[in-house]
């Protein structure tokens, strides 16, 4: 399974349709640029992915935006996907995200990701 690092997390690089667990944490909804290359659309939490990313309300629109793929990071503790949500939003600026986003119409261009290959956690 692939990784990409965003600030210090390293996120899981998942489909949308992916098997998705009860399990809460950080998502991403992205793509991929030249070099292996990310760009954050929407950056959300959830107390559970199974519930969250099969229907999302968004993903649609994050696909017309080039969205492809969602990055997965288990966070059990709410307190700290908050933290982590409004850090990333802030870093990252995703055109989809409001709330948080200093950059809210989209100025300052985008901001990439690295990405890594790995194993899998198999958390999600």
């Amino acid at each position: 399974m692939q990784t990409c690092a965003w600030l210090s997390y390293q996120f899981e690089i998942l489909s949308q349709d992916a098997t998705w667990n009860d399990v809460g944490g950080i998502y991403i909804f992205s793509y991929g640029n030249f070099g292996g290359l990310w760009n954050a659309v929407y950056i959300g939490q959830t107390s559970s992915f199974m519930a969250r990313i099969p229907s999302h309300e968004r993903w649609e629109e994050a696909r017309q935006r080039g969205a492809t793929h969602v990055h997965a990071l288990v966070v059990p503790d709410q307190a700290m996907r908050d933290k982590i949500e409004q850090a990333l939003i802030a870093a990252f600026h995703p055109h989809l995200n409001s709330q948080f986003n200093l950059d809210i119409f989209g100025l300052l261009g985008s901001v990439y990701a690295s990405q890594n290959k790995s194993q899998s956690s198999g958390l999600y």
